[in-house]
């Protein structure tokens, strides 16, 4: 009968052994593994992507007795690329948007209907828990490549160049983030600059800029709405609208400039597109029987062509922590 409590003693002992084996092990794995860090705390990360367009239109007439162009051919093209960075409290959205477009036909020979860029950027640093609010600094360039004319009964006139005009804004306000689709900046403090480097065009005293100067430079208030989203099923709009009040001079002429852009999927690269764009400046007084008249300029444009979405690409990165 003593052999039963010997053998029992023995076993606790065993288990005893074992179960300390198990933990000494269990704690040499915890001390030498690899910590890993969540990612959403410590990482910074890149997104990028953007959108090509291309349109073609062409049309001839041969004997046609409604009268009309023999041939016409316009090509349009736009291109867009967008590359934000997140890190922590801070963010940074960058934008460029590319318009060229040209036209050709027997009556009015070669011009373009469309020419533009634009940069805009934006660095924002959060100052609430939710992520909708941020203080931001803004810098927007926007001009265009080549000259332009205005016509009137066939007969080009000289109106514009490349940075000429050009135009340059720097803000300082508030980013209101309420969607990843939709922000809105405001700004008490704006400063920006109408540049004509053109001398020819800097000598007619165009755009608000003095005769023989070649900048004008104007203090006031500014905001700015972005849009970008899907509104309906392969139906996609992007929106931008500026407004800009001179404290300096009649404040409540307000300028805007606004851009829409109407993308309508047919297939994996084909798609229909509008775009409207509308620019009210009280500076530019080109309209009018003595050009002294401000009004609404608007431009539309409508085509079927190549669409080709650039892949949106989002790169993070996780700081490496050393083996313990």
């Amino acid at each position: 009968m003593r052999k039963i409590p010997l053998i029992i003693t023995a076993l606790l002992i065993v288990h005893s052994v074992m179960s300390q084996d198990i933990a000494v092990n269990r704690l040499r794995n915890e001390t030498s593994r690899t910590i890993k860090k969540d990612a959403d705390t410590s990482r910074w990360n890149w997104k990028t992507g953007g959108l090509i367009s291309f349109n073609l239109a062409q049309g001839s007439l041969s004997n046609w007795a409604a009268g009309g162009d023999n041939f016409s051919m316009t090509i349009n093209s736009y291109f867009n690329y967008f590359f934000f960075y997140r890190k922590g409290r801070q963010s940074w959205d960058n934008n460029v948007d590319v318009n060229l477009g040209f036209v050709q036909s027997t009556s009015l020979g070669s011009r373009k209907n469309d020419d533009r860029f634009d940069y805009l950027s934006k660095y924002g640093y959060k100052m609430d828990t939710l992520g909708k609010w941020y203080l931001s600094g803004l810098f927007n360039f926007r001009s265009q490549f080549f000259d332009g004319y205005t016509f009137s009964n066939n007969v080009g006139d000289f109106s514009s160049s490349f940075l000429s005009p050009a135009y340059l804004i720097l803000s300082v306000g508030f980013d209101y983030k309420p969607k990843s689709s939709i922000s809105v900046f405001l700004s008490p403090l704006t400063s920006r600059s109408t540049i004509i480097s053109n001398k020819v065009l800097a000598a007619k005293g165009i755009y608000g800029v003095p005769a023989g100067h070649h900048a004008l430079n104007e203090i006031g208030a500014f905001a700015t709405v972005n849009y970008n989203n899907t509104i309906a099923k392969n139906v996609t709009y992007k929106g931008r609208m500026d407004l800009f009040s001179n404290y300096q001079s009649q404040p409540q002429n307000v300028d805007i400039f606004m851009t829409n852009l109407f993308s309508f999927k047919i297939n994996k690269f084909f798609s229909a597109t509008y775009s409207l764009d509308l620019i009210y400046d009280d500076n530019i007084r080109l309209f009018g029987a003595s050009h002294t008249s401000p009004g609404l300029q608007t431009k539309s444009l409508i085509g079927i062509g190549f669409l080709k979405p650039l892949t949106v690409k989002k790169v993070v990165h996780i700081p490496v922590v050393t083996t313990i």
